[in-house]
């Protein structure tokens, strides 16, 4: 699915903010549960530690922070929102939390709604937004990447638990009607029959309910992931449609000051730089300090680049979210910061 070509104005990105918990998990902690090692894990996924939610922290207070360090970038105050879209598969309330971040916030003139797609969540909710911005339908819109995925790691599985961490973190933009346009391009796609190689599926037991009739317990499993089939869908499907991209917008990997893709597997991260020939040093990576926080990686590196210098004004970002459902897309992005 691409863009339509009809606008009445443009997108631009004009604050970012994230949160992570304080506890950090090393892989040496993880060697005391399960059979793994510091070496191992790092070989294989790049990871070093990651965030994990304790009892005094929850996700809709991390959404909270970093939507507010969003907006406080911005310079703008929460009731000037007109949408709140929370892209999260790990919802403190299964019927959606983001009309409670929305109060959190006191955002009283903003409607809320809570968006599913895994790790490629944010990506797909910054795309949404950016509908209603061009339609001219809204004016602001804060996105954010939220997920608390140490609720379901299976953290007896050594090959999973290892992976997966919590964070959120949060992109404000705005319309603007004066030329200027910070997505400057977008690809979607899924693919549900692959769907089962990474899903965190329902229980499937069953209990009386009267006569010969039953109902369904609610609940899910553990995160269920072939990994193998996971890489070899990222190394293939992740270059293939930024290439895409890149050729419908016209733009040469050369003229790219960052590749931010989500931050699951730095083998990955390497082999679709390897594949567009960018450079190492223009591949935002921080995945060794958080591990896989699922909607979140792509917010928080994205805020991390920005208070650090790193991404500037002007820069052009092409980005990259993909995961479990599958789904996977891309989006040529241009950073502007507050006005």
């Amino acid at each position: 699915m691409a863009e339509s070509l009809t606008r009445t104005s443009g997108v631009v990105l004009r604050g970012c903010g994230s949160a992570t918990p304080n506890r950090s998990i090393s892989n040496e902690d993880l060697g005391q549960r399960v059979e793994t090692s510091d070496s191992w894990i790092r070989s294989r996924t790049g990871i070093a530690a990651r965030k994990v939610v304790g009892a005094d922290e929850s996700l809709a207070e991390l959404s909270a922070q970093a939507a507010e360090r969003a907006l406080q970038m911005a310079g703008w105050s929460a009731d000037s929102l007109d949408l709140i879209l929370l892209a999260t598969s790990t919802p403190d309330d299964l019927f959606g939390s983001a009309p409670r971040l929305q109060a959190r916030l006191g955002a009283t003139n903003a409607v809320a709604f809570d968006l599913t797609a895994a790790c490629s969540g944010f990506l797909f909710a910054l795309v949404t937004a950016a509908q209603y911005l061009r339609t001219g339908a809204m004016a602001r819109i804060l996105v954010v990447g939220a997920d608390q995925l140490s609720r379901w790691v299976n953290w007896d599985d050594r090959r999973s638990c290892v992976l997966f961490g919590d964070a959120a973190g949060a992109l404000v933009m705005e319309a603007s009607t004066d030329g200027r346009d910070d997505l400057e391009g977008f690809l979607l796609r899924s693919d549900g029959s692959r769907g089962e190689v990474l899903q965190l599926p329902q229980v499937s037991e069953r209990n009386p309910l009267v006569g010969d009739s039953t109902h369904q317990c609610g609940g899910f499993l553990p995160i269920q992931m072939n990994g193998q089939e996971v890489y070899k869908f990222a190394v293939r499907e992740v270059p293939a449609i930024l290439t895409e991209l890149l050729q419908e917008t016209g733009t040469k990997a050369n003229d790219l000051n960052w590749l931010l893709l989500h931050q699951a597997n730095q083998r990955i991260l390497d082999a679709v730089a390897e594949r567009l020939s960018v450079s190492s040093d223009r591949v935002l990576s921080n995945l060794a300090h958080y591990g896989n926080t699922s909607a979140a990686t792509i917010p928080v590196m994205l805020d991390e680049a920005v208070r650090d210098g790193r991404i500037e004004a002007g820069h052009r970002i092409a980005s990259s979210g993909f995961g479990a459902g599958l789904s996977w897309g891309a989006a040529l992005l241009r950073w502007s910061g507050p006005a």
